[in-house]
């Protein structure tokens, strides 16, 4: 992909990809950004939007664009799979509480079956939010595991840890895996809720409650207790007589097999799915509302160092950087910006060539790019008045190395049409055949067009 041209991502990927470029340079070292540093003060105003386009040229470059692509992917495929994992374990609850109607219904083991563990599970979840903590949910790192290992690309390591560091700024960590996890926990409530209601429509199932220690007062005291909030729902509530009743055998007529078994829907309803659906509604207000306010932490210090690249008025020049940890593979393209003139530069020559050749009017001569300041300045201007058409001169008798290379494939992104101009040797000077097949290998690479004779109609008309 040209590092110039990306898919239109929304704010919260851009801020994502700045924060994994802060990470992989905290790590690796600062990276190799002087074009990338030259297209965000042409596309952008302030810092932080110059900050965005830095880090969007150099994810398209290096691969971190692709990869958070695969990562999202991933993550996708991995609700996908959890969300499976939820109705599975929604029919499994169902029938664990119910079973196959060989056996009357234990009515408490069947409501510790199809709540306990959802609201162990919930308690948790609101000691950690009422003591700030910023502990992940048991399913929302399983998502994030599983986002990873399904995005299957070595570029997307760090995207993980850079979500969590941008979202846990602004506590937005906890709404979004909460978000996950209320949402997993509702399906799975759902479903039993719709198997229990199958289990209970094509079966005759007798309801009892057994216990050792508690007396059948304290029982009836706790079922119209569970059951007078599903009451104002419209579930019957049974009374004193029948609760009695039930817990010597299960009782043969129809109305109190319905009673037991409206009285076991309601409370799965009203303490288990409507509570995860206010959780997952507040969860996902609380998600779009600060999703909204996210912006780049300026005061962290990878931040601070662009700012010095970044800002014109303390734009350094000369070798600033270390070396990058990672070469990348140079790449040429073209320029999308409005585009106008013709221009020659050479790159490299021997002083004792004479240079430049006769132009025709019109054209435009760069000089020879010697230096590293040369380089700069041509770029520069580039930047700002992209060519129409470029032709760069170049001497094959000199090894077309990887910074040459890129040179080119930079300079060929500041041109709308570029072609190579491959010098023939002076009168008593010889041309290497292999090195010059290196030169036509590297420009094929390239993708750019060359030639062994100068194309000044070319550069005057665009046509040969």
């Amino acid at each position: 992909m040209n590092p110039a041209e990306h898919p239109s991502i929304d704010p919260l990927q851009r801020l994502w990809l700045c924060e994994t470029l802060r990470l992989r340079e905290e790590h690796s070292g600062p990276l190799d950004d002087a074009e990338a540093n030259r297209h965000a003060r042409r596309t952008a105003t302030d810092l932080p939007g110059r900050i965005e386009a830095r880090a969007l040229w150099l994810a398209a470059r290096d691969g971190q664009l692709q990869a958070q692509q695969h990562w999202l992917q991933g993550a996708r495929l991995a609700i996908l799979l959890l969300g499976l994992l939820a109705l599975l374990s929604g029919a499994g609850l169902a029938w664990a509480a119910l079973g196959d109607g060989q056996r009357p219904v234990n009515l408490f083991w069947a409501l510790g079956s199809l709540l306990g563990l959802n609201l162990l599970m919930l308690l948790g979840w609101l000691i950690s939010l009422s003591l700030g903590s910023r502990h992940n949910a048991a399913l929302g790192r399983l998502w994030l595991w599983l986002s990873e290992k399904l995005a299957r690309d070595a570029s997307a390591a760090q995207l993980g840890p850079a979500l969590l560091l941008l979202l846990q700024r602004r506590g937005l960590n906890r709404w979004l895996l909460g978000l996950l996890g209320h949402g997993l926990w509702l399906l799975a409530l759902l479903i039993a809720l719709l198997a229990c209601l199958a289990l209970l429509s094509t079966r005759r199932y007798g309801f009892v409650w057994e216990t050792t220690l508690l007396g059948s007062h304290s029982f009836i005291a706790l079922t119209q207790g569970l059951g007078a909030l599903p009451a104002l729902f419209g579930f019957p509530l049974p009374d004193s007589d029948l609760i009695r009743a039930s817990g010597e055998a299960p009782l043969a007529g129809e109305a109190p097999r319905q009673i037991w078994a409206s009285w076991l829907l309601g409370v799965l309803l009203v303490y288990g799915i409507l509570p995860r659906l206010g959780l997952m509604l507040l969860c996902l207000w609380r998600w779009q509302h600060g999703r909204g306010r996210l912006q780049l932490d300026l005061s962290l210090p990878g931040y601070a160092l662009l700012a010095e690249r970044l800002q014109p008025g303390s734009e350094r020049l000369g070798v600033c950087d270390l070396a990058p940890a990672q070469l990348h593979q140079p790449q040429a393209g073209s320029s999308q910006l409005p585009t106008q003139g013709a221009l020659l530069l050479a790159i490299e020559l021997d002083p004792q060539r004479s240079w430049p050749p006769p132009l025709p009017a019109g054209i435009q001569d760069a000089g020879i790019l010697d230096s590293r300041e040369q380089r700069r300045q041509l770029l520069d201007q580039l930047a700002r008045y992209p060519a129409e058409r470029l032709l760069i001169a170049c001497d094959p008798r000199r090894s077309p190395d990887r910074g040459s290379l890129a040179l080119l494939g930079e300079l060929a992104r500041s041109a709308a049409h570029t072609r190579i101009w491959l010098l023939p040797p002076e009168p008593g000077q010889s041309l290497d055949s292999e090195r010059l097949a290196d030169w036509h290998q590297a420009l094929d690479k390239l993708q750019l067009s060359y030639s062994d004779s100068a194309s000044f109609s070319w550069l005057e008309t665009g046509h040969d």
